[in-house]
């Protein structure tokens, strides 16, 4: 299978636009001068419907797919709609798949997540720890959907010659995240937390769990950048893990957000809330082989998100 760079006028379709990972990869296409971009949001296209993804792609014939949507959420969200979580997800992949292969795009990436790895996988996360032992409970309906949809690209590829790949990213922050204070992810979530405590004056905050995990976190602008790149220069059977090579704790991670936002009280700890996966830190051997690296700082990117948050916030500043 031939690899061939995206021609700046190809149609590109990037599923799930309003998004965290769709908007960037939608700033990283203009960017690079792609111009003749395809989006439709949830009102005008569930994609969980399948004859509704059907006619889009009959009607619009992308030639190049980034199929960034998804259902997404903390622990909170995913332990508490295990079901809501792996059924969306499912629907969303086997849809957009399928009708990627029969409107015959010429490319499609499929983005899905660390968490399809083991809970307790040995470390770095080489590609080809998927399926060694048992997934993390909490995150385990999310995590069978998006491994359902990478062995789909793999699958199309073996049966009918698609040109399908998948990227499997780590924790992502950034621009346009969900900073909701039950369903986000723990980056977005404890800027709100910290930056809330600073707006009522509060002298301490406390965070879920013990601190001690160790987390990876990518900027989503540098995961645009380098699903761009793939989609150009990829075309491998395997899936491909995109992130950092490098981890931090929560409480390390606590102590960054809080002096970004200028909050100077106490952090406390509930360790009755649950941790989740001890460590969770990608090799990124294969992508770095690949001539890809990030270039955002943990500091630089969430001085960036953080400034964005506040841009969107009524919260009075004290």
């Amino acid at each position: 299978m031939n690899q061939r760079i995206m021609p700046k006028d190809a149609k590109v379709y990037v599923a799930g636009h309003n998004g965290l990972v769709g908007s960037a990869i939608v700033r990283q296409l203009q960017k690079q001068g792609y111009a003749n971009l395809l989006t439709s949001d949830h009102k005008a296209l569930d994609l969980t419907c399948q004859a509704e993804v059907f006619a889009f792609f009959e009607r619009e014939k992308p030639d190049y797919v980034f199929l960034s949507a998804a259902k997404v959420g903390g622990i909170y969200a995913n332990s508490q709609y295990p079901a809501d979580f792996c059924f969306d997800n499912l629907m969303i992949a086997a849809n957009v798949i399928e009708a990627a292969y029969r409107a015959k795009v010429k490319k499609l990436l499929f983005l899905g997540s660390s968490c399809i790895y083991p809970k307790l996988c040995p470390q770095p996360i080489k590609e080809e720890f998927l399926l060694s032992s048992a997934l993390e409970p909490s995150n385990e309906g999310y995590a069978i959907a998006k491994i359902a949809g990478l062995a789909l690209c793999r699958f199309y590829r073996k049966q009918h010659g698609c040109d399908f790949i998948a990227a499997m990213p780590t924790n992502l922050y950034g621009i346009n995240d969900n900073f909701h204070p039950q369903n986000s992810h723990v980056l977005p979530a404890l800027i709100r937390k910290f930056h809330e405590a600073k707006t009522n004056g509060d002298d301490h905050v406390t965070v879920w769990g013990s601190g001690a995990p160790l987390r990876e976190f990518l900027y989503v602008d540098d995961l645009a950048e380098a699903v761009v790149h793939l989609m150009n220069h990829y075309c491998g059977e395997s899936h491909v893990n995109i992130g950092t090579g490098k981890d931090v704790s929560i409480a390390e991670l606590a102590g960054i957000i809080a002096d970004v936002v200028g909050f100077h009280g106490k952090i406390e700890y509930d360790a009755s809330k649950p941790d989740g996966t001890p460590r969770k830190l990608l090799d990124v051997s294969l992508l770095t082989s690949l001539h890809w690296t990030y270039t955002t700082e943990l500091k630089q990117g969430i001085q960036r998100t953080y400034d964005w948050y506040k841009s969107q916030t009524t919260l009075p500043e004290k």
